[in-house]
């Protein structure tokens, strides 16, 4: 529709009328209006040119604080030769305010010999990103691996310049590699081929090599020394990684190269992995990362600002067990102290009418409470069945009697209930002290209470009979029930639910290899030869469930039928979080027997984690072992550092290192002495010997 008026109109005699008043004004006022938009553009708007607009937004975030710190913006050509870089980056420092440690200083490990990660012709396209990334020197026979975070530049620079320096060292060797990249049993020493020995090197060719390593037995082959010290490689590259991207949280997520904030603690900076690794950095002599850990955790440790609900299971068996492993093999009260303060914070979690904690605690209101989807609120076998061997240690270290005494209570309430067949339920009412759904089982959710019987009478010197008993009561009812052969002969220990076995067997549950042979071999009795005999056969199907899959890793839990065994068949079930169980039981087994094949499965584990788990920023979890490729999960669990690579280290070390008569390990493999057989005990002068 046309308005009412034109803007142009002419009179009778055919002349143009000027504008009205009121359209000049109009008029005016447009142009005003776009003379204010071109000033306030030109005057206002980010300097395109240059880097100052740039910076000054990028200071305003940085005053923000370190968890949005921000990568330093880029700079033009036009200006970077009036910008330092070096000056802006000491002034955002200067106005941080944050008062936390830096990140460590990394530093690249000694040259040492290094085994190639074979991978076979058809896997190479799929696994070129990663021997990429293997940042190894070959020289004609010769093989070098300078490992470690090494994606910042100065890291590379040092990188480069221990390639540069390779020739100055005295004397060289290596290893002779197949065709296909596996490692031959020879030693090449300045030209000279050394055969391998079965128990023991020839000292004579090899003492220059020797006097590099401060912990080389005289009955470990050299073969089995490179080994132990590429596992060393791998803990070194988990822990820079953490180091340098997710220094102080509880997990790192090695592709995306950020803290892991979904782990079991949550978002609160309670370092998880520092504290699960102590006793494996002190073990390995990575004295400056130890060093740099207990400072941290001097320094920064708390759990009084932590209003989350928190699993008393977990809490206990890593950090009440990482600070007493890391009191025992150094004698630091402040281990021992921090092991007191996180065990004081979990005590309201036992105030129930039967004495048996609940799962859940917040630290900061002392409330608990248990998993609803647990049998109706039980509390569940597994957790408050893996306190006693913390509990009890750390009475004795600090002379409170109290710890032992809740312990030993839940210990009383099991030992007089009726237990159905002889089994233990996997839940447990704390209230009315009844057994919940009738399901046992010796992988998730009863597991860990089994192994404590065990090792909480090895703990006690062997005096605390009544755990003995229990455990072989417990193990002799398991054996008639639940442990079952496949068509073809692999042992495995099913789940068994109101009656009925699954035939299912959880990777948690390979544990139980070492479990058997720890029990057959630490005493005489009528179960023994039975213990051994189920050891071997649980021990041989893990490995089984590992070699049948794509990546050679285990899946989550594995099944039994006329049409397949030992293999994941359902989604949830084929994934691999880095776990420690099987090669836990390769480890005591080859303590115990010394049969080689145990040392083969976990150099073949090596290889997988090698091939399958790392990754530029560490190493991650995969979430279908059956997969070409694998796609990984992108979560380095603390107990890998913890568990997976401490056994790994130890399975090629010599017995003499944490030896089975005089140490135990906790479920979290932290290391405990033994009473009366390890003088590093250190009874606390109230406590009785």
């Amino acid at each position: 529709m046309l308005p009412t008026y034109q803007r142009f109109n002419t009179s009778s005699s055919g002349k143009i009328r000027s504008f009205r008043a009121s359209e000049k004004i109009l008029i005016f006022l447009v142009f005003i209006s776009f003379l204010v938009i071109v000033l306030f553009g030109f005057f206002l708007l980010p300097d395109f040119g240059g880097t100052n607009g740039v910076i000054q937004v990028y200071n305003k975030f940085k005053k923000a604080g370190p968890e949005i710190f921000i990568p330093a913006p880029p700079i033009s050509d036009k200006n970077a030769k009036d910008f330092d870089a070096q000056r802006l980056q000491e002034k955002i420092r200067s106005e941080l305010d944050f008062d936390g440690l830096e990140k460590p200083e990394l530093q690249l490990p000694n040259k040492i010999p290094i085994v190639p990660i074979p991978v076979p012709d058809h896997h190479k396209n799929h696994h070129n990103r990663h021997h990429q990334d293997d940042k190894t020197t070959q020289h004609a026979s010769e093989v070098y691996i300078v490992d470690g975070a090494d994606q910042e530049p100065s890291v590379r620079e040092k990188r480069d310049k221990v390639k540069e320096n390779i020739s100055d060292y005295d004397d060289d060797y290596s290893f002779e590699i197949s065709d296909h990249g596996h490692l031959n049993p020879k030693i090449i020493y300045n030209n000279e081929i050394i055969e391998k020995r079965s128990t023991e090197i020839n000292k004579r060719s090899v003492d220059g090599f020797l006097h590099r390593y401060s912990n080389v037995e005289r009955n470990v082959s050299m073969i089995d020394v490179v080994k132990r010290e590429k596992v060393k490689q791998m803990m070194m590259h988990a822990w820079n990684n953490y180091k340098l991207y997710a220094w102080g949280k509880n997990e790192l997520k090695p592709i995306s190269k950020r803290a892991h904030t979904g782990s079991i603690f949550g978002a609160y900076d309670l370092g998880a992995t520092i504290v699960d690794s102590l006793d494996t950095l002190y073990i390995m002599g990575m004295k400056q990362e130890f060093d740099e850990s207990r400072d941290w955790v001097a320094r920064k440790f708390t759990l009084d600002n932590v209003s989350a609900d928190i699993s008393v299971f977990e809490t206990n068996i890593r950090f009440v067990g990482g600070f007493l492993a890391a009191y025992a093999l150094t004698g630091d009260n402040l281990f021992k102290e921090k092991a007191q303060y996180v065990a004081d914070k979990l005590l309201p979690a036992f105030q129930t009418p039967t004495g048996i904690p609940l799962a859940l605690i917040n630290f900061r209101t002392g409330s608990s409470k248990n998993y609803g989807w647990a049998s109706g609120g039980s509390s569940i076998l597994s957790e408050f069945g893996t306190i006693h061997l913390e509990f009890s240690y750390l009475s004795d270290i600090t002379g409170n009697s109290g710890y032992r005494e809740r312990v030993q209570n839940i210990r009383s309430v099991l030992k007089e209930l009726d237990k159905p067949k002889g089994l233990y339920p996997n839940y447990l009412n704390p209230k009315t002290g009844k057994w919940g759904q009738q399901h046992m089982s010796l992988g998730a959710l009863g597991d860990s209470f089994y192994e404590y019987l065990l090792k909480a009478w090895l703990q006690s010197g062997q005096t605390d009979e009544e755990a003995r008993e229990m455990y072989d009561e417990a193990m002799s009812a398991i054996m008639e029930h639940m442990v079952r052969k496949s068509p073809n002969g692999l042992t495995y220990v099913s789940d068994l639910k109101f009656d009925r076995l699954e035939h299912k067997m959880d990777h948690l549950a390979c544990f139980a290899g070492g479990l058997f042979g720890l029990g057959s071999r630490t005493l005489q009795n009528q179960y023994t030869d039975r213990y051994m005999e189920v050891a071997e056969g649980i021990t041989n199907t893990c490995h089984e469930s590992y070699i049948r899959s794509f990546t050679k890793l285990g899946p989550e839990s594995f099944r039994f039928s006329d049409a397949v065994e030992a293999k994941a068949l359902k989604s949830q079930e084929k994934y691999y979080i880095l776990r420690p169980e099987t090669i836990e039981s390769y480890f005591i087994m080859w303590r115990l027997t010394h049969d080689q094949k145990y040392r083969d499965w976990g150099w073949d584990v090596v290889q997988a984690l090698e091939q399958h788990c790392r990754t530029d920023g560490g190493y991650s979890g995969i979430k279908n072992v059956y997969s070409d490729p694998p796609q990984q999960d992108d979560v380095q669990q603390s107990f890998f550092l913890a568990e997976t690579l401490k056994y790994l280290y130890l399975l090629f070390s010599d017995d003499s290192l944490l030896p089975l008569d005089e140490w135990i390990f906790n479920t979290e493999a932290h290391v405990f002495p033994i009473k009366n057989a390890n003088p590093l005990y250190r009874l606390a002068a109230s406590s009785s010997p």
